[in-house]
């Protein structure tokens, strides 16, 4: 960007020479802009990635435009390309683009946004891409910013292409007030045709081209999320905290989609990140050609009977036109930023609800719960429809607005124009011209109208993901209980234990496990031996003191309901390792191990396993699980007590006799789990409610 910086300088310098040579006011305010424009290159270091390719495309345009706009001055410009000469404002008007781009860059919700949009414009990942044969390998960032590029100048194209078709209707209209028939179809078929199709071409290649990005984009961000989401138990430890981030699988699945492009087509939240800088880019280019295409139109309006003309009366009709209809816009429909958030919100709780329901539906008709949870769902459906009726009550009212706005907006440069029309001063080709011309004005001036409902729900989307982005951070904290990973055997120093709320719930526990001593954890119920067991697995961080833990894969701690995946019943048995790590035969023995011998031969069937094995399968199949795993260490928190006293026994002897370099820690109440660990860890809850303390005893 300095070396880019250092070319606009020099380029502001020859226009600003060029200007004085000329005594050309629009160069010397080029020769201005281009100094500014290089300021901002030279200070673009800590600027956002996606917006500096903004910056430095338009800060080459000035450039090329202006070079451009010089051979046309001094005679070099190709007499076959006449009617193609860059407009004299054009490098004016990409110079001040990216003066505000780098203005924008420093705006508190525009940093909010870019953070999120950087990650894949920074992402260095190796990727592959191409048409047919012609395949290439290059960086995720580059490929991105090449479309993005491409995208840009695409739709200044398309811009250009309609100002073109612009003129082509004032020729087109005077050609049939003049009755002149070779005009007329000259207009027809060498014009409008060939241009139509030519915009009909591009709108398909842009479709295409910003499709692929934003797949691409949609699919490295959730990437991205999912891995952030479960790097160092962050999601477990985000739903131990609660707080604001509600329904996360939402916010990857859906606002990680509705913050690129609105969700796709037809989404109910409009636009996103993307289609806003296309289309502010679109809007700005619009608003300045039009502008001064307009201006020029009026520039000689003299109101009737008078001699007094207002310079570019109908752009300044539409500038107060518009400015009201954004205000009037904005104080009707502030609150809809609040509604859309509770929007996503809403649903999301009632479809996970539903959800739950399914995944819980065994249990709800043994307790014949039916009653309980229709009536929790029409508690969560009404959340869901009142919102959806405070909704309606403020688009009403923004739809009653704009509608009307909407209506009175095409006849308003007729109304201003018509006078000019009628008394001669103007031909009916350059009056639907100067009316064209003021839609696009008026339309550029309006982006805050029309889309006024689509920002409020991607600005909802917004606080969705930085409040996920900041949950996701605050599970990072060094604050708690510190980890040590590597550790010879499991430990606790000095740890204290507590709530999320802060609550000490273990004080003070010095605890240090011993190679091929297995150790039963007893103490009444609620006194916090699980809680003790997920301090000792690394994933409890609430409290202090240090936690000594192997390295990965050499403990494994076994819940007293376990986790079943959906999928086949082999993936289940060696969740969470490769499918192909295991041999069949090791997983058909597992299980026979385990007692569910009858599985043995189903390890390729898809089922919902969690609702087909019953509570005692369910951690059998844990237990084969164990076995396949062999760790060194294996916590087990009450893994077992859906068994019976005798298949427990059988259990335990099994893992002794297949596991015999395994270490076993067990939660229980039975006794006669007393007969397999030789030593033995007492929880006691504290006096009057307090903490309680850890003591082991021998068995």
């Amino acid at each position: 960007m300095r070396l880019l910086g250092l070319a606009v300088a020099i380029f502001g310098i020859i226009s600003g020479f060029a200007g004085y040579a000329l005594s050309d006011p629009t160069l010397d305010l080029l020769a201005a802009a281009s100094l500014i424009v290089a300021y901002c290159c030279q200070r673009s270091g800590p600027m956002s990635p996606f917006l500096k390719i903004f910056l430095a495309l338009f800060s080459v345009e000035t450039i090329l435009f202006g070079l451009g706009d010089f051979a046309g001055r001094f005679g070099y410009w190709p007499k076959a390309l006449q009617e193609a000469r860059f407009p004299p404002t054009l490098a004016l008007t990409v110079a001040m683009f990216a003066i505000i781009v780098f203005a924008v860059s420093h705006l508190p919700v525009v940093r909010t946004l870019t953070r999120i949009a950087d990650r894949f414009f920074r992402a260095d990942d190796e990727t592959g891409s191409g048409l047919g044969p012609l395949r290439f390998r290059t960086t995720e960032r580059r490929l991105a910013t090449g479309m993005v590029v491409f995208l840009v100048v695409l739709n200044q194209a398309q811009v250009a292409i309609s100002l073109r078709l612009n003129f082509f209707h004032r020729d087109f209209g005077n050609a049939i007030q003049d009755k002149n028939s070779g005009e007329f179809w000259h207009q027809l078929f060498s014009v409008f045709v060939p241009w139509v199709f030519i915009l009909i071409g591009s709108l398909v290649v842009e479709y295409v081209v910003s499709s692929y990005l934003v797949i691409r984009w949609r699919r490295w961000l959730t990437q991205f999320y999912i891995s952030h989401w479960l790097v160092g138990h962050a999601h477990y430890r985000m739903s131990l905290t609660g707080g604001p981030t509600d329904n996360p699988d939402q916010r990857i699945a859906e606002d990680v989609a509705r913050f690129i492009d609105g969700g796709g087509e037809g989404g109910a939240f409009g636009q996103g990140v993307y289609n806003y800088s296309i289309l502010l880019i679109s809007t700005l280019s619009s608003l300045v050609s039009y502008a001064i295409l307009l201006w020029s139109i009026s520039a000689n309006f003299t109101f009737p009977g008078t001699n007094f003309a207002l310079p570019g009366l109908l752009f300044w009709v539409a500038l107060i036109y518009a400015a009201a209809g954004t205000l009037i816009t904005h104080l009707i429909g502030r609150p809809l930023v609040r509604i859309m958030f509770t929007r996503q919100k809403v649903e999301a709780d009632f479809r996970f609800s539903l959800a739950r329901l399914r995944e819980y539906s065994e249990q709800v008709a043994l307790l014949n719960g039916e009653k309980a949870e229709e009536s929790a769902l029409r508690i969560r459906f009404a959340a869901l429809i009142a919102n959806y009726l405070d909704m309606i009550n403020l688009r009403k009212k923004l739809t009653a607005f704009t509608g009307f706005y909407g209506q009175l907006s095409p006849i308003i440069p007729y109304v201003f124009s018509a006078p000019f029309y009628f008394l001669g001063k103007i031909t009916l080709g350059t009056m639907s011209q100067t009316a064209g011309a003021f839609g696009q004005v008026e339309g550029a001036l309006n982006f805050f109208v029309s889309y006024y409902a689509s920002l409020a729900g991607f600005k909802a989307v917004l606080d969705r993901l930085t409040s996920f982005d900041a949950a996701i951070e605050a599970t990072q904290a060094t604050d708690g209980i510190q980890v040590e990973i590597g550790a010879p055997a499991p430990a606790l120093r000095g740890t204290t234990v507590c709530l999320p709320s802060g609550q000490a719930l273990l004080q003070s526990v010095n605890l240090t496990l011993t190679k091929g001593r297995n150790l039963l954890v007893t103490g009444p119920s609620g006194s916090g031996k699980s809680t003790l067991f997920r301090a000792m697995a690394g994933v409890w961080p609430f409290g202090s003191g240090d936690v000594a833990k192997p390295a990965e894969g050499r403990m494994l701690l076994l819940p007293q309901r376990p986790y079943i995946p959906m999928g086949t019943l082999r993936q289940a048995v060696i969740y969470p390792t490769d499918p192909d790590f295991h041999p069949d035969s090791a997983i058909e023995a597992a299980l026979i191990d385990a007692r569910l011998p009858q599985l043995a031969a189903k390890l390729d069937e898809i089922d919902n396993w969690t609702q087909r094995l019953s509570g005692g399968e369910q951690q059998r199949l844990a237990i084969a699980r164990a076995v396949l795993a062999s760790p060194d260490w294996l916590l087990l928190d009450e893994a077992t007590a859906a068994l019976d006293e005798e298949t427990e026994a059988a259990i335990y002897a099994m893992l002794a006799d297949r596991l015999p370099n395994t270490t076993l820690v067990s939660i229980g109440h039975r006794s006669t789990l007393a007969a397999f660990h030789p030593a033995r860890a007492q929880v006691s809850p504290g006096a009057d409610g307090g903490p309680a303390r850890v003591a082991v005893l021998a068995n």
